[in-house]
């Protein structure tokens, strides 16, 4: 009898575990695909015939198709909105370097909200929300990552970067190698459902792609202008071309791995871009491009593509935005949101099931550097208070506030209330009072870049552009590099700085303090390696640094006292004419 019993027990155990790799197995996996500076009118699907984009534009013949998306004016804002579904500024993301680019710790992630539903979960590329753990993608709901948490890079062939906060060296084209590692991941979680997060950094200057995409458009001359072609950079346009092509054959890979693994049909696919194109280009003759709050510096593609529940052809009337993707994308997968936080955005699930043909009537709002315009209906309230009905009137050439006083009236009050309410003391243009975090995760190292210092004395950027940027003509005892830190965990650090320094000005002794505690050394050993990137440069580089690669040079320990503080570098000693070019310092607690 014992014996029967046990084995009842054990068949419906089997049963119950059976009915939940069963339920598992019918949550649809989700790869979402973000580009980087690429317009609204960078896809053939949108009209445009100077370029061929038939990987993507399939995602919209097999899936749907936005009519009107809306994203932020530039790359970290938009970011922070897909990942919590709340406008940026309630978020902490005010800019894009320098520390402004981070995402609140009291906010969850879609990747909180997939994980927690029992998904694997990875993001491969251009992060852009915070560096230091816990502001890390491994810290905000991501497994697995594989990339950079810059702003911006400025080498795209074999460059370095990161995996879960490793230091690595790319191999390749940058796109390239992204893809082959989201192609691993979806691999290796073909059997369970996974989440995979792609954010490219192209067509983000530099203007860099492999010969064979340049190829077709090297002196071409392009049918389809810039509304102002007179503005337009020819060499730019033909090199972001070039780098979207690169994209969609890369877009092509991931279709074609998820045909492969069959799993085509149990994945939900989604396209967009992250602002308006990096350079004036053809893109429907809108006003504005990136960094614009007009409407060419804000609309983006938006594909999404289910067989089975997404209805091949399906065009999306009505206006959706960055903030709505996280909760219809779990809608979609029907699990619960993660977060505590009221959302700003809404599901418009229904839309692409077609168990809804319209959203209530509703005003999106787009913000950057204290400009805010807002979209109702065919409607835009720019940010200086103009109307325009863009359904007749893309453009915006012919103001309508004297004709529609009333609605323009309204509009302004919405606007003057959303500054209240989204910006009010979350604005942080004129502060950002959030140190840089170090010792939060004992186990990993703290990367502290020149992106998040500060230089006093002579010292200067490579760049005036921070995100990929060194320190440079550090030349006197009296110049210094601060970093604002904050310690979470006190204890023994290794200090190491990332150098570079010619033969002739060895000798200096550089010292690192914080507290009253410090550690130095003496750099003897030359490492002066040349500059990089020019040459494969499309277009000259306008305010970012070429890159070179730095050596590390041990300082010794220092001990960290948990708080808030300056962490400060000096040179002790200047023999020669120069201390030394420096990329970062990174600090590792010892055990």
């Amino acid at each position: 009898m014992r014996t029967v019993f046990s084995l009842l027990f054990a068949a419906a155990l089997c049963s119950v575990f059976a009915g939940a790799t069963s339920r598992a197995a019918e949550r649809p996996n989700v790869v979402i695909i973000l580009s980087d500076d690429q317009g609204w009118g960078d896809l053939s699907v949108h009209g445009n015939t100077n370029i061929a984009t038939p990987a993507v534009d399939s995602l919209a013949r097999d899936g749907a198709l936005f009519e009107r998306f809306y994203v932020c004016p530039v790359c970290s804002p938009t970011r922070a909105e897909l990942l919590t579904g709340r406008y940026h500024p309630r978020c902490g993301v005010w800019s894009t370097s320098r520390g402004g680019e981070r995402l609140d710790l009291d906010e969850k992630t879609i990747g909180d909200t997939f994980k927690a539903a029992g998904y694997a979960t990875g993001a491969f590329g251009k992060w852009h929300n915070g560096t230091q753990w816990p502001y890390h993608p491994n810290a905000r709901g991501f497994d697995e990552y594989y990339g950079f948490c810059s702003g911006h890079w400025g080498l795209y062939f074999n460059p370095v970067l990161e995996h879960n906060g490793r230091t690595v060296r790319g191999r390749g084209y940058i796109t390239d190698d992204l893809t082959d590692h989201a192609i691993a991941f979806i691999e290796e979680h073909k059997d369970e459902p996974f989440f995979c997060y792609v954010p490219y950094n192209t067509p983000h200057s530099p203007m860099q792609v492999p010969e064979k995409f340049f190829d077709k458009f090297d002196g071409r001359d392009l049918k389809l202008r810039h509304r102002d072609p007179e503005r337009e950079d020819l060499q730019m346009t033909r090199a972001a071309l070039a780098m979207c092509e690169n994209i969609d054959w890369n877009v092509g890979r991931v279709l074609k791995k998820l045909d492969e693994l069959e799993l085509a049909d149990d994945t939900i696919v989604l396209y967009f871009c992250d602002n308006g194109p990096n350079s004036y280009r053809f893109n429907g003759d809108m006003k504005g491009r990136k960094g614009s709050t007009d409407e060419g510096g804000v609309r983006s593609p938006l594909l999404v593509r289910w067989p089975g529940h997404i209805q091949p052809g399906t065009k999306v009337e009505a206006s959706a935005a960055a903030i709505d993707l996280l909760p219809t994308l779990a809608a979609l997968a029907d699990i619960p949101v993660a977060s505590d936080k009221p959302l700003d955005g809404t599901s418009v699930a229904g839309l692409l099931t077609g168990q809804s043909k319209e959203l209530p009537e509703r005003t999106i709002y787009s913000h950057w550097n204290g400009k805010v315009s807002a979209r109702f209906g065919p409607y835009r309230l720019d940010h200086t208070g103009k109307l325009f009905d863009l359904s007749s009137d893309p453009g915006q050439r012919n103001d309508l506030s004297k004709q529609q006083p009333e609605l323009v009236k309204k509009l302004r009050r919405e606007v003057s209330d959303w500054r209240r309410d989204v910006l009010g003391e979350l604005l942080r243009e004129e502060s950002d009072d959030r140190p840089f975090t170090v010792g939060y995760n004992r186990s990993r190292p703290t990367p502290l870049p020149a992106r998040d210092g500060e230089p006093g004395g002579g010292v200067e950027r490579s760049s005036r552009a921070p995100n990929c940027s060194f320190f440079t003509h550090w030349t006197s005892p009296e110049d210094a590099i601060t970093w604002d830190i904050d310690v979470q965990t006190p204890g023994t650090y290794e200090a190491v700085v990332y150098y570079t320094c010619p033969e002739a000005d060895l000798g200096s002794t550089v010292e690192l303090s914080f507290g009253g505690k410090k550690a130095s050394a003496k750099v003897t050993e030359a490492h002066d390696p040349p500059l990089v990137g020019e040459a494969l440069d499309l277009v000259d580089r306008n305010h970012e640094s070429y890159v070179k690669d730095f050596a590390p040079l041990k300082l010794g320990t220092i001990e960290l006292k948990s708080g808030r503080g300056p962490l400060v570098l000096r040179a002790t000693e200047v023999p020669g004419s120069h201390v030394m070019d420096v990329r970062g310092v990174m600090l590792t607690p010892v055990e």
